[in-house]
């Protein structure tokens, strides 16, 4: 019955928004009583990634290290989720405080939590208190422009002043921001305006927590891996096809949606016999997908929490502007760029931030050549080397700890 009332409100402009502002208000209201309150506990972390939607990514690997590491030991350690209850099976989730996303308790937790760890944006009702760190991990290299570096744009959601206002909201509050290269730490100088809008910010160019996995990965870890998705029996190569969202595709009351560009009965028809694909849409991304006719060729993975595993057990990358691409290459694996919208989205979307020629695989526009590409022999040319070089020199496996060392003082 309430989803029912909810649904019905939603559905009225005028309903919708006096229900937002409801909503707004009594979350402030739970977030000012808490500050009241509790004090800051200083042996509290509180972890937060792609705004609760997952276990995963640099919060996921700090949270690891932290918790296995004696220093620690006496400290609470509370993991913030949109769906709590599909994380309490999680193992290393065991005796750790979750929270539901922008309930009371979530509130309650953020107002006495000595240091919160995310990988994007925070509530902006939090207002950091006196004595408490925030670390952004952020979650990838960029390949689009972000922020105050977008030039171009057509987001159907919000406009470019609101997203810039998001950003110097949610920035004003870092107290030390990840960057894993020098080409990161400019480019989140410029997109944040961080001189201007958080001075007081520590870059700490360290290399990306989440990627100490890709080069400490066991065969066990894949074996695993594998059996979790039912695919450990499976000897074809396996293509993991990571598409990034279009700021332009939305519905309202839905969000952002995808519209598959791919011919999948074709792939299944020249492909199928060697190999299998998991699809990974991105995270913003609300449509679903049937692929139930294409059972036991396409996997559909966008609901899997960590994608690090999905790398480890493919043998190649699709993908099209997704930063993906930059961790992927710590693997030194083939990837191909399946752009067949690249016209549109260079000169309307967001523009990038790097020349289409650096990138380590072939771009294709049409369905024929991305099959040809995807069985062509692979070779770790010069090109690749040097933008390894360029993005991915401090990612040695050993980035957590150095971000320990530097932020927990």
């Amino acid at each position: 019955m309430k989803k029912k009332i909810i649904t019905i409100i939603k559905s009225n402009k005028i309903t919708r928004k006096l229900l937002k502002m409801f909503i707004n208000f009594r979350r402030k209201l739970w977030y000012k009583n808490a500050c009241k309150k509790f004090v800051v506990d200083d042996h509290m972390i509180l972890f937060e990634s792609f705004m609760g939607r997952s276990f995963a990514d640099s919060p996921k690997a700090l949270f690891l290290k932290l918790k296995s590491d004696e220093r620690f030991k006496d400290y609470t350690f509370v993991w913030s989720f949109r769906t709590p209850n599909e994380k309490k099976d999680i193992e290393e989730l065991k005796n750790v405080v979750i929270v539901k996303q922008n309930s009371k308790q979530y509130y309650e937790y953020y107002s006495k939590t000595k240091y919160m760890i995310s990988n994007s944006r925070i509530d902006i009702i939090i207002k950091k208190r006196p004595g408490q760190v925030y670390i952004q991990t952020w979650h990838g290299t960029p390949l689009k422009r972000l922020g105050f570096d977008i030039k171009i744009g057509n987001n159907a959601k919000y406009s470019t002043q609101e997203l810039c206002e998001f950003y110097k909201l949610d920035c004003e509050r870092y107290d030390y921001l990840l960057s894993p290269s020098e080409f990161c730490t400019e480019k989140f100088t410029s997109a944040f305006q961080l001189k201007e809008n958080a001075p007081q910010v520590e870059i700490v160019q360290e290399g990306y927590p989440r990627n100490d996995f890709l080069s400490n990965y066991t065969d066990e870890d894949v074996h695993n891996i594998k059996r979790k998705l039912g695919i450990e029996n499976i000897n074809k190569k396996i293509i993991l096809y990571a598409p990034t969202w279009r700021d332009n595709q939305h519905t309202n009351n839905v969000g952002y949606t995808y519209n598959l560009e791919v011919d999948f009965d074709d792939l299944r028809d020249r492909l199928g016999d060697d190999y299998i694909i998991l699809f990974r849409a991105h995270y913003f991304v609300a449509n679903a997908f049937d692929f139930d006719k294409y059972s036991g060729f396409v996997y559909n993975v966008s609901h899997y929490d960590d994608i690090n595993d999905l790398y480890v057990i493919s043998d190649l990358l699709i993908t099209d502007y997704s930063s993906v691409f930059f961790d992927y290459a710590i693997l030194k694996r083939p990837m191909i760029f399946y752009m067949y919208d690249l016209d549109f989205y260079k000169e309307e979307t967001r523009g990038f931030y790097i020349s289409l020629d650096e990138l380590p695989g072939t771009i294709v526009t049409k369905q024929e050549d991305l099959i040809n590409e995807i069985r062509k022999e692979f070779i770790y040319d010069d090109r690749y080397k040097k933008f390894n070089e360029k993005f991915n020199s401090l990612e040695d496996g050993h980035a957590s700890l150095r971000v320990i060392e530097k932020c927990f003082k």
